[in-house]
């Protein structure tokens, strides 16, 4: 059985890197699942670089790109190129960002699922839009897990 490949959304990534609650634990518990290799995580180059912004801050800029090399080898990285910038500005929506994100996410190898807090800033497509919370319900109970 192939391994689902599944898109975070920056928020997520952020929940996880500094343990934001009350989120955070959500998004531990599907970091966990791409470490034990249960599935396989994809983020945009976007999402680095935004990442990167956000975390040097608090972190320092060396502390932030070695989260960063953590990250990058624990995910596929997305691509964002003319036809994803094309098909984001010709997106309806409010939100250019998580515009130019769905269409990094739709270049993914594999990807059926974006993980976001912010659901309603995605379009209803072909890709499954949802929170961390409920992909984590849905995952045990594909597993059989609780």
């Amino acid at each position: 059985m192939a391994k689902p490949e599944v898109f975070l959304d920056t928020n997520v990534v952020l929940d996880h890197l500094m343990d934001r609650q009350p989120f955070a634990e959500h998004a531990h518990r599907i970091f966990a699942l791409a470490e034990r290799g249960e599935l396989r995580l994809h983020l945009s180059a976007l999402s680095f670089c935004n990442l990167y912004y956000l975390l040097r801050k608090p972190l320092g800029p060396q502390k932030a790109l070695a989260l960063l090399v953590q990250l990058r080898q624990l995910t596929r990285v997305t691509v964002i190129g003319e036809r994803e910038i094309s098909a984001a500005l010709a997106a309806p929506g409010k939100d250019f960002e998580d515009a130019v994100q769905y269409e990094s996410a739709k270049s993914g190898d594999g990807v059926s699922v974006i993980i976001t807090r912010n659901r309603g800033d995605f379009p209803k497509s072909e890709l499954l839009i949802m929170a961390p919370d409920e992909f984590l319900s849905r995952w045990a109970l594909e597993h059989g897990m609780r």
